[in-house]
Protein backbone atom coordinates (compact mmCIF):
# COMPACT_ATOMS: atom_id res chain seq x y z
CA UNK A 1 0.00 0.00 0.00
CA UNK A 2 3.08 2.90 0.86
CA UNK A 3 4.72 1.80 -2.12
CA UNK A 4 1.31 2.37 -4.25
CA UNK A 5 0.59 5.43 -2.81
CA UNK A 6 4.10 6.49 -3.39
CA UNK A 7 4.22 5.73 -6.87
CA UNK A 8 0.95 7.56 -6.88
CA UNK A 9 2.85 10.55 -5.56
CA UNK A 10 5.44 10.56 -8.30
CA UNK A 11 3.26 9.66 -11.25
CA UNK A 12 1.40 13.04 -10.26
CA UNK A 13 5.72 14.98 -10.07
CA UNK A 14 5.96 13.54 -13.75
CA UNK A 15 2.84 14.45 -15.11
CA UNK A 16 3.05 17.76 -13.65
CA UNK A 17 5.45 19.70 -16.62
CA UNK A 18 3.64 17.95 -19.12
CA UNK A 19 0.49 18.83 -17.43
CA UNK A 20 0.97 22.89 -18.08
CA UNK A 21 2.55 22.45 -21.38
CA UNK A 22 -0.13 20.22 -23.07
CA UNK A 23 -3.77 20.26 -23.44
CA UNK A 24 -3.71 16.82 -24.97
CA UNK A 25 -1.48 15.90 -21.80
CA UNK A 26 -4.33 17.00 -19.40
CA UNK A 27 -7.46 15.80 -21.34
CA UNK A 28 -5.90 11.97 -20.97
CA UNK A 29 -6.39 12.51 -17.52
CA UNK A 30 -9.25 11.67 -14.88
CA UNK A 31 -11.11 15.21 -13.99
CA UNK A 32 -9.88 14.11 -10.72
CA UNK A 33 -5.67 13.76 -11.19
CA UNK A 34 -6.86 17.28 -13.10
CA UNK A 35 -8.07 18.76 -9.91
CA UNK A 36 -5.34 17.21 -7.76
CA UNK A 37 -2.47 18.27 -10.00
CA UNK A 38 -3.52 22.07 -10.59
CA UNK A 39 -3.83 21.76 -6.72
CA UNK A 40 -0.34 20.61 -5.65
CA UNK A 41 1.02 23.13 -8.98
CA UNK A 42 -0.87 26.00 -7.32
CA UNK A 43 0.31 25.79 -3.73
CA UNK A 44 3.58 24.76 -1.90
CA UNK A 45 1.67 22.49 1.48
CA UNK A 46 -1.48 21.05 -0.08
CA UNK A 47 -3.59 19.56 2.42
CA UNK A 48 -2.53 15.66 2.29
CA UNK A 49 -4.89 14.20 -0.25
CA UNK A 50 -7.18 11.07 0.21
CA UNK A 51 -4.90 8.44 -0.56
CA UNK A 52 -2.33 9.50 1.45
CA UNK A 53 -0.77 7.91 4.72
CA UNK A 54 -2.70 10.96 6.70
CA UNK A 55 -6.13 10.25 5.63
CA UNK A 56 -5.46 6.49 6.30
CA UNK A 57 -4.69 7.12 9.49
CA UNK A 58 -7.56 9.66 10.23
CA UNK A 59 -9.99 7.09 8.50
CA UNK A 60 -8.79 4.15 11.05
CA UNK A 61 -8.63 6.15 14.46
CA UNK A 62 -12.09 8.80 14.17
CA UNK A 63 -14.36 5.49 14.17
CA UNK A 64 -12.98 5.34 17.38
CA UNK A 65 -13.17 9.02 19.06
CA UNK A 66 -16.43 11.63 19.72
CA UNK A 67 -16.90 13.62 17.38
CA UNK A 68 -16.13 17.13 19.18
CA UNK A 69 -13.97 18.30 16.69
CA UNK A 70 -13.85 19.55 13.13
CA UNK A 71 -10.25 18.90 11.87
CA UNK A 72 -8.13 19.70 8.99
CA UNK A 73 -6.34 16.88 6.98
CA UNK A 74 -2.56 17.55 8.69
CA UNK A 75 -1.52 15.37 11.58
CA UNK A 76 1.41 17.19 13.10
CA UNK A 77 4.29 14.44 14.11
CA UNK A 78 7.19 16.84 15.71
CA UNK A 79 7.66 20.71 16.12
CA UNK A 80 10.83 22.91 17.02
CA UNK A 81 10.26 26.30 18.01
CA UNK A 82 8.06 28.08 15.50
CA UNK A 83 7.81 25.30 13.26
CA UNK A 84 5.57 21.88 12.57
CA UNK A 85 5.83 19.36 11.06
CA UNK A 86 2.76 16.88 9.65
CA UNK A 87 3.71 13.45 9.07
CA UNK A 88 3.47 14.08 5.02
CA UNK A 89 6.81 15.91 6.57
CA UNK A 90 5.51 19.16 5.18
CA UNK A 91 6.30 22.24 7.05
CA UNK A 92 4.43 25.18 9.07
CA UNK A 93 5.51 28.14 10.20
CA UNK A 94 3.00 28.29 13.78
CA UNK A 95 0.88 31.30 14.34
CA UNK A 96 -1.73 29.76 16.69
CA UNK A 97 0.75 27.89 19.56
CA UNK A 98 -1.59 25.31 20.15
CA UNK A 99 -4.01 28.35 20.61
CA UNK A 100 -1.36 30.44 22.83
CA UNK A 101 -0.34 27.61 24.94
CA UNK A 102 3.15 26.69 23.39
CA UNK A 103 4.61 30.34 24.81
CA UNK A 104 8.43 29.13 24.80
CA UNK A 105 7.85 27.09 20.95
CA UNK A 106 7.59 23.41 20.33
CA UNK A 107 10.56 20.95 21.91
CA UNK A 108 12.40 23.76 23.80
CA UNK A 109 15.51 21.58 25.08
CA UNK A 110 15.44 22.68 28.99
CA UNK A 111 11.67 21.86 29.32
CA UNK A 112 12.36 18.33 27.76
CA UNK A 113 15.10 17.41 30.09
CA UNK A 114 13.24 18.49 33.30
CA UNK A 115 10.14 16.54 32.34
CA UNK A 116 12.22 13.88 32.09
CA UNK A 117 14.13 14.16 35.14
CA UNK A 118 11.36 14.46 37.42
CA UNK A 119 9.49 11.44 35.96
CA UNK A 120 12.42 9.37 37.00
CA UNK A 121 11.85 10.91 40.56
CA UNK A 122 8.14 11.16 40.80
CA UNK A 123 5.09 12.23 39.01
CA UNK A 124 2.38 11.88 41.11
CA UNK A 125 1.47 11.48 44.69
CA UNK A 126 -1.69 13.25 45.46
CA UNK A 127 -2.41 16.08 47.99
CA UNK A 128 -2.79 14.37 50.93
CA UNK A 129 1.13 14.67 50.67
CA UNK A 130 3.49 17.11 50.48
CA UNK A 131 6.06 18.01 47.78
CA UNK A 132 9.04 20.00 47.13
CA UNK A 133 7.44 22.06 43.97
CA UNK A 134 3.90 23.07 44.08
CA UNK A 135 4.40 25.07 47.10
CA UNK A 136 7.75 26.73 44.96
CA UNK A 137 5.82 27.28 42.46
CA UNK A 138 2.68 29.04 44.41
CA UNK A 139 5.54 31.59 45.97
CA UNK A 140 7.07 32.35 42.58
CA UNK A 141 3.92 32.75 41.02
CA UNK A 142 2.78 35.55 44.03
CA UNK A 143 6.30 37.00 44.23
CA UNK A 144 6.81 37.03 41.09
CA UNK A 145 3.77 38.81 39.86
CA UNK A 146 3.57 41.90 42.53
CA UNK A 147 7.35 42.28 41.65
CA UNK A 148 6.13 43.20 38.22
CA UNK A 149 3.36 45.56 39.25
CA UNK A 150 0.67 43.46 39.06
CA UNK A 151 -2.05 41.88 41.12
CA UNK A 152 -1.07 44.38 44.01
CA UNK A 153 -2.37 42.02 46.47
CA UNK A 154 -1.59 38.61 45.60
CA UNK A 155 -1.09 36.09 48.60
CA UNK A 156 -2.10 32.92 48.00
CA UNK A 157 -2.84 30.01 44.83
CA UNK A 158 -4.61 26.82 44.21
CA UNK A 159 -2.86 24.76 41.55
CA UNK A 160 -4.83 22.85 38.68
CA UNK A 161 -5.40 21.49 35.67
CA UNK A 162 -6.58 23.57 32.99
CA UNK A 163 -7.93 26.82 32.14
CA UNK A 164 -11.33 25.66 32.72
CA UNK A 165 -10.69 23.98 36.38
CA UNK A 166 -9.26 27.48 37.06
CA UNK A 167 -11.92 29.74 36.83
CA UNK A 168 -14.59 26.81 38.45
CA UNK A 169 -12.10 27.19 41.50
CA UNK A 170 -12.76 31.12 40.99
CA UNK A 171 -16.39 30.92 40.61
CA UNK A 172 -16.89 28.75 43.42
CA UNK A 173 -14.29 31.15 45.44
CA UNK A 174 -16.43 33.97 44.30
CA UNK A 175 -19.56 32.28 46.00
CA UNK A 176 -18.09 30.91 49.41
CA UNK A 177 -16.95 34.71 49.77
CA UNK A 178 -20.21 36.30 48.48
CA UNK A 179 -22.32 33.93 51.06
CA UNK A 180 -19.77 34.46 54.29
CA UNK A 181 -20.34 38.45 54.25
CA UNK A 182 -24.41 38.54 52.56
CA UNK A 183 -25.76 35.26 53.27
CA UNK A 184 -27.87 32.95 50.64
CA UNK A 185 -28.90 35.84 48.90
CA UNK A 186 -25.08 37.04 47.63
CA UNK A 187 -24.52 34.10 44.81
CA UNK A 188 -25.17 36.24 41.55
CA UNK A 189 -22.07 36.00 39.25
CA UNK A 190 -21.77 38.40 36.40
CA UNK A 191 -19.83 37.71 32.88
CA UNK A 192 -19.67 39.51 29.44
CA UNK A 193 -20.93 38.68 26.06
CA UNK A 194 -18.04 37.65 23.82
CA UNK A 195 -16.36 35.72 26.98
CA UNK A 196 -15.44 32.41 27.09
CA UNK A 197 -14.52 30.73 30.60
CA UNK A 198 -14.09 26.73 29.49
CA UNK A 199 -16.72 24.10 28.88
CA UNK A 200 -17.44 22.25 32.34
CA UNK A 201 -21.10 23.51 33.26
CA UNK A 202 -19.78 26.49 35.24
CA UNK A 203 -17.34 28.14 33.61
CA UNK A 204 -19.67 27.02 30.53
CA UNK A 205 -22.49 29.13 32.26
CA UNK A 206 -20.15 32.55 32.11
CA UNK A 207 -19.70 31.89 28.46
CA UNK A 208 -22.90 33.36 27.44
CA UNK A 209 -22.51 31.94 23.73
CA UNK A 210 -25.85 30.28 22.80
CA UNK A 211 -23.70 28.02 20.63
CA UNK A 212 -21.79 26.47 23.62
CA UNK A 213 -24.80 26.70 26.36
CA UNK A 214 -28.12 25.58 23.57
CA UNK A 215 -26.83 21.79 23.71
CA UNK A 216 -26.60 21.61 27.15
CA UNK A 217 -29.05 24.11 28.90
CA UNK A 218 -30.17 25.10 31.51
CA UNK A 219 -27.42 26.59 32.98
CA UNK A 220 -26.48 27.05 36.38
CA UNK A 221 -28.92 29.45 38.17
CA UNK A 222 -27.47 32.85 39.50
CA UNK A 223 -25.66 34.49 35.99
CA UNK A 224 -26.45 37.62 34.33
CA UNK A 225 -24.38 39.16 31.07
CA UNK A 226 -23.52 42.12 30.58
CA UNK A 227 -22.41 44.15 27.28
CA UNK A 228 -18.15 44.30 27.21
CA UNK A 229 -16.89 47.67 27.40
CA UNK A 230 -20.27 49.31 28.45
CA UNK A 231 -19.46 51.58 31.29
CA UNK A 232 -22.26 52.82 31.89
CA UNK A 233 -24.20 49.42 32.15
CA UNK A 234 -21.91 48.68 35.35
CA UNK A 235 -23.78 49.95 37.84
CA UNK A 236 -27.33 48.09 37.31
CA UNK A 237 -25.19 45.14 36.14
CA UNK A 238 -23.13 44.52 39.66
CA UNK A 239 -25.62 44.87 42.32
CA UNK A 240 -25.83 44.02 46.23
CA UNK A 241 -26.82 39.91 45.46
CA UNK A 242 -23.73 40.19 43.54
CA UNK A 243 -21.05 37.94 44.47
CA UNK A 244 -18.20 37.87 41.47
CA UNK A 245 -18.06 39.28 38.17
CA UNK A 246 -15.48 37.27 35.84
CA UNK A 247 -13.80 39.15 33.08
CA UNK A 248 -11.04 39.07 30.35
CA UNK A 249 -9.13 41.81 30.10
CA UNK A 250 -8.26 41.02 26.18
CA UNK A 251 -11.40 38.45 25.53
CA UNK A 252 -9.47 36.19 23.10
CA UNK A 253 -12.34 33.41 22.06
CA UNK A 254 -14.42 36.51 21.52
CA UNK A 255 -12.53 38.23 18.21
CA UNK A 256 -9.64 39.83 20.76
CA UNK A 257 -11.86 42.61 22.08
CA UNK A 258 -9.24 45.16 24.68
CA UNK A 259 -10.65 46.06 27.44
CA UNK A 260 -10.17 49.44 28.14
CA UNK A 261 -8.99 50.88 31.45
CA UNK A 262 -12.39 53.03 31.98
CA UNK A 263 -14.09 49.81 31.53
CA UNK A 264 -12.09 47.57 33.93
CA UNK A 265 -11.55 50.38 36.55
CA UNK A 266 -15.33 51.03 36.50
CA UNK A 267 -16.18 47.02 37.51
CA UNK A 268 -13.41 47.10 39.99
CA UNK A 269 -14.82 50.25 42.00
CA UNK A 270 -18.55 48.74 41.52
CA UNK A 271 -17.08 45.60 43.02
CA UNK A 272 -15.36 47.07 46.51
CA UNK A 273 -18.88 49.04 46.38
CA UNK A 274 -20.62 45.87 47.06
CA UNK A 275 -18.83 43.39 47.97
CA UNK A 276 -18.16 41.16 45.06
CA UNK A 277 -14.75 39.72 43.88
CA UNK A 278 -13.12 40.54 40.61
CA UNK A 279 -12.29 37.58 38.54
CA UNK A 280 -9.66 38.54 35.62
CA UNK A 281 -9.47 35.13 33.90
CA UNK A 282 -5.74 35.70 31.44
CA UNK A 283 -5.71 32.39 30.72
CA UNK A 284 -5.21 33.53 27.02
CA UNK A 285 -4.33 37.22 27.30
CA UNK A 286 -1.78 36.57 30.44
CA UNK A 287 1.92 34.92 31.30
CA UNK A 288 3.72 37.50 28.45
CA UNK A 289 1.36 37.42 26.18
CA UNK A 290 0.64 41.04 25.78
CA UNK A 291 4.31 42.41 26.70
CA UNK A 292 3.60 42.70 29.91
CA UNK A 293 3.74 39.72 32.29
CA UNK A 294 0.16 39.69 32.80
CA UNK A 295 -2.53 42.06 30.87
CA UNK A 296 -3.69 43.99 33.76
CA UNK A 297 -0.57 45.46 34.54
CA UNK A 298 -1.28 48.78 33.11
CA UNK A 299 -3.98 49.43 35.37
CA UNK A 300 -3.63 51.87 38.97
CA UNK A 301 -3.94 49.40 41.95
CA UNK A 302 -7.41 50.12 42.72
CA UNK A 303 -8.28 47.96 39.20
CA UNK A 304 -6.47 44.96 39.85
CA UNK A 305 -8.32 41.74 40.96
CA UNK A 306 -9.40 39.89 43.58
CA UNK A 307 -8.62 36.33 42.09
CA UNK A 308 -6.62 36.04 38.65
CA UNK A 309 -6.95 32.78 36.65
CA UNK A 310 -4.00 31.43 34.80
CA UNK A 311 -3.48 28.33 32.66
CA UNK A 312 -2.44 27.53 28.65
CA UNK A 313 0.95 29.22 28.88
CA UNK A 314 1.75 28.32 32.39
CA UNK A 315 2.96 24.38 31.39
CA UNK A 316 3.87 25.48 27.31
CA UNK A 317 1.77 22.57 26.40
CA UNK A 318 2.02 20.73 29.33
CA UNK A 319 -1.07 20.36 31.73
CA UNK A 320 -1.23 22.87 34.54
CA UNK A 321 -3.09 26.03 35.54
CA UNK A 322 -3.78 28.30 39.19
CA UNK A 323 -5.90 30.46 40.81
CA UNK A 324 -4.30 33.42 42.61
CA UNK A 325 -6.39 34.87 45.44
CA UNK A 326 -5.76 37.71 47.92
CA UNK A 327 -6.26 37.26 51.57
CA UNK A 328 -9.73 38.90 51.10
CA UNK A 329 -10.60 35.51 49.06
CA UNK A 330 -8.28 32.97 50.75
CA UNK A 331 -9.42 33.61 54.47
CA UNK A 332 -12.44 32.60 53.51
CA UNK A 333 -11.83 28.98 52.03
CA UNK A 334 -11.15 26.48 54.62
CA UNK A 335 -10.05 22.52 54.53
CA UNK A 336 -12.26 20.78 52.37
CA UNK A 337 -14.29 23.54 49.89
CA UNK A 338 -12.53 22.49 46.96
CA UNK A 339 -9.66 19.86 45.75
CA UNK A 340 -8.26 17.89 42.92
CA UNK A 341 -6.65 14.89 42.74
CA UNK A 342 -4.00 15.75 39.65
CA UNK A 343 -3.88 19.31 40.33
CA UNK A 344 -0.15 20.52 41.51
CA UNK A 345 1.49 16.86 40.94
CA UNK A 346 5.11 17.03 41.18
CA UNK A 347 5.73 17.20 37.45
CA UNK A 348 3.37 19.58 36.41
CA UNK A 349 4.25 21.91 39.15
CA UNK A 350 8.11 21.88 38.11
CA UNK A 351 7.02 22.18 34.50
CA UNK A 352 5.14 25.42 35.53
CA UNK A 353 7.79 26.69 37.75
CA UNK A 354 10.24 26.61 34.46
CA UNK A 355 8.18 28.09 32.07
CA UNK A 356 6.72 30.86 34.59
CA UNK A 357 10.71 31.68 35.38
CA UNK A 358 11.34 32.07 31.52
CA UNK A 359 8.07 33.62 30.33
CA UNK A 360 8.95 36.13 33.39
CA UNK A 361 12.21 37.26 32.48
CA UNK A 362 12.51 41.46 30.94
CA UNK A 363 14.16 40.60 28.06
CA UNK A 364 11.28 37.50 26.67
CA UNK A 365 8.94 40.73 27.23
CA UNK A 366 10.87 43.07 25.45
CA UNK A 367 11.19 41.32 22.06
CA UNK A 368 7.05 40.20 22.43
CA UNK A 369 6.92 43.87 22.08
CA UNK A 370 8.93 44.65 19.63
CA UNK A 371 7.27 41.62 17.19
CA UNK A 372 4.43 43.16 17.91
CA UNK A 373 5.39 46.29 16.18
CA UNK A 374 5.88 43.85 12.99
CA UNK A 375 2.83 42.18 12.71
CA UNK A 376 0.58 45.78 13.48
CA UNK A 377 3.00 47.21 10.74
CA UNK A 378 2.00 44.41 8.45
CA UNK A 379 -1.69 43.72 9.42
CA UNK A 380 -2.26 47.31 8.91
CA UNK A 381 -0.65 47.43 5.47
CA UNK A 382 -3.37 44.74 4.41
CA UNK A 383 -5.86 46.52 6.22
CA UNK A 384 -5.11 49.39 3.22
CA UNK A 385 -4.09 46.83 0.69
CA UNK A 386 -7.60 45.22 0.82
CA UNK A 387 -9.53 47.99 2.29
CA UNK A 388 -13.07 45.86 1.32
CA UNK A 389 -11.88 42.65 3.27
CA UNK A 390 -9.61 43.58 6.23
CA UNK A 391 -11.18 46.09 8.42
CA UNK A 392 -9.33 46.74 11.36
CA UNK A 393 -6.40 45.63 13.59
CA UNK A 394 -6.59 45.02 16.96
CA UNK A 395 -5.18 43.61 20.28
CA UNK A 396 -2.11 44.00 22.26
CA UNK A 397 1.30 42.16 22.42
CA UNK A 398 1.02 39.17 20.67
CA UNK A 399 -2.19 38.84 20.95
CA UNK A 400 -3.79 40.26 18.06
CA UNK A 401 -6.84 40.03 15.61
CA UNK A 402 -7.60 41.14 11.99
CA UNK A 403 -10.85 41.90 11.31
CA UNK A 404 -12.50 40.60 8.24
CA UNK A 405 -15.65 41.56 6.55
CA UNK A 406 -16.53 37.73 5.60
CA UNK A 407 -15.93 34.06 7.27
CA UNK A 408 -11.94 33.70 6.63
CA UNK A 409 -12.62 29.90 6.91
CA UNK A 410 -10.91 29.61 3.73
CA UNK A 411 -8.14 32.29 4.26
CA UNK A 412 -7.39 29.62 7.05
CA UNK A 413 -6.91 26.99 4.68
CA UNK A 414 -5.32 29.23 1.93
CA UNK A 415 -2.75 29.66 4.47
CA UNK A 416 -2.03 26.01 5.81
CA UNK A 417 -2.06 25.06 2.29
CA UNK A 418 1.00 27.59 2.13
CA UNK A 419 3.07 25.91 4.90
CA UNK A 420 1.28 28.41 7.88
CA UNK A 421 -0.65 27.96 10.17
CA UNK A 422 -3.46 30.40 11.67
CA UNK A 423 -6.71 30.58 13.90
CA UNK A 424 -10.12 32.60 14.04
CA UNK A 425 -12.03 34.03 16.63
CA UNK A 426 -15.35 36.02 17.03
CA UNK A 427 -17.08 36.74 14.10
CA UNK A 428 -14.89 36.98 11.17
CA UNK A 429 -11.83 37.63 13.03
CA UNK A 430 -8.08 35.86 12.19
CA UNK A 431 -5.76 35.81 15.41
CA UNK A 432 -3.03 35.71 15.79
CA UNK A 433 -1.00 34.73 18.74
CA UNK A 434 2.23 32.69 18.20
CA UNK A 435 5.09 31.51 20.35
CA UNK A 436 6.49 34.09 22.26
CA UNK A 437 10.18 33.04 21.43
CA UNK A 438 9.26 33.64 17.36
CA UNK A 439 11.97 34.90 15.62
CA UNK A 440 11.70 38.18 13.79
CA UNK A 441 12.83 36.61 10.29
CA UNK A 442 10.25 34.18 11.14
CA UNK A 443 7.54 36.33 11.42
CA UNK A 444 8.37 37.95 8.60
CA UNK A 445 8.46 34.79 6.69
CA UNK A 446 4.69 34.00 7.96
CA UNK A 447 3.31 37.40 6.68
CA UNK A 448 4.34 37.07 3.87
CA UNK A 449 2.86 33.87 3.25
CA UNK A 450 -0.32 35.16 5.03
CA UNK A 451 0.21 38.34 2.49
CA UNK A 452 -0.07 35.93 -0.67
CA UNK A 453 -3.33 33.87 1.46
CA UNK A 454 -5.04 36.97 1.66
CA UNK A 455 -4.57 37.50 -2.07
CA UNK A 456 -6.16 34.29 -3.19
CA UNK A 457 -8.54 34.92 -0.53
CA UNK A 458 -9.54 38.23 -1.89
CA UNK A 459 -9.61 37.23 -5.40
CA UNK A 460 -11.76 34.27 -4.29
CA UNK A 461 -8.78 31.58 -6.09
Amino acid sequence: MALRLASKRVLRSALLPQFRASSSTASRLSPGMQAEILREARLPNPDPTPDSGSARMIADHEKYMVATYARPMPIFVKGSGSYLWDLENRRYIDFTAGIAVNALGHGNARLCELIYEQAQQVIHTSNLYHNPWTGALCKLLVETTRTAGAFATASRVFVCNSGTEANEAALKFARKVGKTFGGESKTGLVSFHGSFHGRTLGALSATPNPKYQKPFAPMLPGFRYGVFNDVDGVEALVDETTCGVIVEPIQGEGGVNVGTEEFLGALARRCREVGAVLIYDEIQCGLGRTGDLWAHQFLPKEAHPDILTMAKALGNGFPVAATMVNDFVADRIVTGDHGTTFGGNPLASRVGHYVFEQLSQPALLTGVAEKSEIFRHRLSALVEKFPGIAVEVRGRGLILGLQLTRDPAALVKECRERGLLVITAGTNTVRFVPPLVLENEVAEAGLDIFEEAMEAFASGA
